[in-house]
Order: structure tokens, then sequence, then C-alpha cells
């Protein structure tokens, strides 16, 4: 079988770690997952995010590369629950947006950002996952992690406003977008199986239209 690197995207609490183990599991892929727990910079920039935001985003975006080049450089296909692109196109924008990231600050790590990811292997995959902010922000309550306290539906709102605008124009590879509102495929094998089959089929070169 050929070789894939798919990567996840999506706002928080769309469900993308969820189905990037599920995917993970039943294609029996190499999995990939965002660094929380061993950031260094986490606390102090939930601290003061004008003071770290800065340090936060290089290191996600160092984080994300190696990450990256280690799923594409694998023999094995793999599957990432977050891709580096969203680090400049949503999170660094909006920390910008917010006056938490200055202008100085914003433009040397878009430069950095551009000269990072244009040394990076293309992925075969781009899976957009979206779900109502309402649902959002019930998963978001439902995990109760002490980092996401913060998150309300306005900033969430943002997020999304600013996927739509990225994936809008996005060309980098094929884009397959799953509603997760109405999709349980924690429970239900049928919507893991429905999912696994548009990702391959997608990866395949077919015309598929998006779970909606």
């Amino acid at each position: 079988m050929a070789k894939h690197l798919v990567l996840m995207a999506g706002n928080i609490g769309a469900g993308k770690t969820t189905l990037t183990e599920r995917i993970g599991a039943r294609l029996g892929w190499r999995t990939g997952y965002e660094s929380v727990v061993d950031n260094p910079y986490i606390s102090d920039f939930y601290d003061d995010m004008r003071a770290w935001s800065f340090h936060l985003q290089v290191f996600f975006l160092g984080h994300r590369a190696d990450q990256h080049r280690a799923a594409a450089d694998d023999a094995r296909s793999a599957i990432l629950d977050r891709s580096i692109y969203e680090d400049a196109y949503i999170f660094a924008r909006a920390l910008h947006h917010l006056g938490n990231l200055n202008e100085r600050d914003y433009l040397s790590y878009r430069k950095l950002f551009g000269l990072v990811t244009a040394g990076l292997p293309r992925p075969d995959l781009l899976i957009y996952l979206k779900a109502p902010v309402p649902i959002l922000m019930e998963r978001i309550r439902r995990r109760a992690r002490n980092i996401e306290t913060g998150i309300s539906a306005d900033y969430l709102s943002l997020l999304e406003s600013f996927y739509d605008e990225w994936l809008a124009s996005f060309d980098l590879c094929p884009l397959l977008t799953v509603q997760t509102g109405d999709l349980d495929y924690v429970n239900d094998p049928r919507d893991l199986d429905l999912v696994a089959e548009r990702i391959q089929e997608k990866l395949a070169g077919k015309e598929v239209m998006d779970l909606r």
C-alpha cells in the first residue's frame, strides 16, 4: 500500500485527537499528537500572554516541524492531530488580532514560519473537522482541562472565521471537510467506518463528498 501523510485541522473541541486515535488504530497508521504536557512555555503563557506568545509559537513551530518531518520520513502512513499550518494561519493570527502578539514579533514569526514550512514535504491530505460553536463549548466543558477554562464562544467563533478564510484558498493538498457535530466515531463503528472510507477514497484520488 502507498505511504500517506495525513494532517488533521480544526477548532478546539472539534474531535481531532479522538479521530486521530481511531483512524490510526483502524488503518494501522502511525499517530502524532500536539505537545502540551512537555511544553516549557505553556504555564508562563497563560500567566502573561503578551510576554510569552512569541516564545510559545516558536516552540510549537519547532515541535510540529520535527513531528511533520519524522512522520514524512517514516515508512508507515501517518496521521497527525494538528497541522503545522494552523500555527500561523489560525493561532498566531488570533494572538496578533487580540493584541497578545505585537506586530514586530508577529512578522518575525511569520517569516520564520515561511522558511520552516518551505522545507517540509507536502501532506497527502488535510482533514478539517468542523462543529458548531455551542457543541465545541460543551465538549470543552466536559473534558475539563485547566488550560481551557478561559476559552469563550467568541474566541472559538474568531478561530472559526480564520479557518474559513484560510481554507477558502488552501491548495497545498486535497482537503476533506468532516462535520463532527452529529458523528459519533467513538461509540458508533458505522460512523468511524464512514470517515475511514472517505479518507481512503480521497487519498486514492477519487472525487468524494465532504461529510456534512
